[in-house]
């Protein structure tokens, strides 16, 4: 898609839609022409708000993208602004037919390397990172005064380890032993000691709580791939917080050594894992920086490498788009199910999943959770979808999976990293600062404006889709490049402010007691 501005001040995005998106702010009054429709504007319209192209009755279908984004709430006048007061959805029928758009992974012509770290199980690390994980809350104040110690005196010694981090949560007791729940916290904090990124870690805990360390290695035991317990400190047995946080930055020296031995060496891109997130959202999200990004992510699968979409509520509605492309029933299958389960945490407490589109995501555009999620999975490109997984597991498929997350950033990213990803793409229209130790997060801008303003923060600007200078392919394949130079060791604009350290959030379910 080509998008020229200066003739194209409102864009029709699918031959079978009934709006038309503002490309810049409209006044009331201004006369168009969109895709052969003749126009007035009846009122102002803000950039990437959506415009009638034609009358719409009462209970009609609205389409953008060529699909339903939501049904008109009254009559709708030509030209006029369409948003939260007369549009809403409804429910329908999708057509979840799975596997009809399957297509053939290309294989490139010059394969691609990046300059990783290789870990013993094969995988590769873009950093090369020592992590400090409390098992438990009681333990926050002591791991990170054992970072804050261990980075001063510790640290400078060791030339190849990129940082020492603080993995602390809310979390860990006051809740049922054996639980789901629980369960799901202990994978994640072992898919965090054994992300690619991670080159040593160190578990401490308070000693009387609920996710005992010795259950969370028995549940992970593959993982672990010992039968010894690795490092773990229990500040009640080691006689308080000042000797525990003394004890861990003495521990934490042999295990910076043997993270100081690995260098950066080529490796495929087969080793890369992908994690797709995007925040902030706006109306460009879905015309620029996503399907840009979609397009990088297919350059990525066609080098054998891994894309991980996820954020469950955030597809809801678009879906079926989703299952067209898996690659059997069962992963399509997996998907509905987990798609009904959402419909049912979200009813049983008391929430609608159309109060998703947060007020950001309204003032720049998106008006129904489903417009919002056709946006959002054009992230994932065209590929076939492999596999599906349940939050925080282990990703084993390569090519383009999905897991199972909220829509939440910080807990989405938190599941996507446990389960092996080791760099982040992140798009944003309104301007979202995230960062994510120990994986590099690239922020990609939806428009010039939001770039322009948050030159530190966005490394990426896709707002020259919506001005015209550059093509979605153009842009994807500048992405695809700088996920290169980051996993090469150029540092993200979010790793450079060091953002990144509080944004560890495990998605945590059932009653805290």
């Amino acid at each position: 898609m080509q998008i020229m501005l200066q003739e194209t001040p409102a864009i029709r995005l699918h031959p079978d839609d009934n709006v038309a998106i503002a490309l810049v702010p409209l006044s009331a009054g201004r006369q168009l022409t969109i895709a052969g429709y003749s126009i007035q504007l009846t009122g102002n319209i803000g950039a990437g708000h959506k415009i009638a192209l034609h009358a719409i009755e009462l209970g009609a279908p609205i389409r953008r993208y060529g699909q339903i984004i939501g049904f008109a709430t009254q009559p709708i006048l030509t030209g006029q602004h369409i948003h939260t007061h007369n549009l809403s959805v409804a429910s329908m029928q999708l057509d979840y037919a799975t596997g009809s758009d399957i297509r053939d992974i290309p294989t490139p012509a010059t394969p691609r390397t990046f300059n990783g770290y290789v870990r013993a199980d094969g995988s590769a690390g873009t950093r090369n990172t020592v992590a400090v994980i409390a098992t438990v809350n009681c333990a926050s104040h002591t791991v990170r005064k054992i970072v804050e110690r261990a980075k001063h005196e510790l640290l400078p010694r060791y030339p190849n380890v990129t940082d020492i981090i603080v993995l602390s949560h809310k979390h860990g007791c006051a809740t049922r032993d054996g639980s789901p729940e629980l369960g799901m916290l202990q994978r994640t904090l072992a898919g965090f000691a054994h992300n690619p990124n991670v080159a040593g870690y160190l578990f401490v805990g308070l000693g009387c709580e609920t996710n005992q360390f010795e259950s969370l290695f028995q549940a992970h035991r593959d993982r672990f791939g010992s039968n010894n317990l690795p490092a773990y400190l229990a500040i009640q047995d080691e006689g308080g917080v000042a000797a525990t946080i003394t004890l861990g930055v003495n521990t934490l020296e042999p295990v910076l050594q043997l993270a100081n031995q690995h260098t950066r060496q080529p490796v495929p891109l087969s080793k890369l894992s992908l994690a797709l997130q995007c925040g902030g959202s706006d109306g460009f999200s879905g015309i620029s920086a996503n399907p840009a990004l979609g397009h990088a992510v297919d350059l990525l699968v066609q080098h054998g490498g891994t894309a991980v979409l996820s954020e469950t509520p955030e597809i809801y509605g678009a879906e079926h788009l989703l299952t067209s492309r898996a690659v059997n029933q069962a992963v399509a299958d997996k998907l509905i199910e987990r798609i009904h389960w959402w419909e049912e945490y979200t009813q049983r407490e008391g929430f609608e999943i159309d109060n998703n589109p947060s007020h950001g995501n309204k003032a720049g555009g998106l008006t129904t959770i489903y417009e919002k999620s056709l946006g959002a999975v054009a992230k994932g490109g065209s590929m076939p979808l492999q596999a599906v997984y349940e939050y925080a597991a282990p990703i084993t498929s390569t090519g383009f999976v999905y897991m199972d997350t909220p829509g939440y950033d910080p807990v989405s990213a938190t599941g996507q990293v446990a389960g092996g990803c080791n760099i982040i793409a992140f798009t944003t229209g309104r301007g979202s600062c995230f960062g994510f130790k120990p994986v590099p997060s690239i922020k990609i801008s939806t428009n010039s404006t939001t770039y322009e303003r948050m030159r530190a923060d966005m490394d990426i600007n896709a707002g020259t889709i919506i001005t015209g200078h550059e093509s979605i392919t153009q842009v994807g394949e500048r992405i695809f490049e700088l996920l290169i130079a980051v996993a090469s060791g150029q540092a993200s604009l979010s790793e450079a402010q060091d953002i990144g350290e509080e944004e560890f959030n495990p998605w945590m379910l059932g009653a805290t007691m």
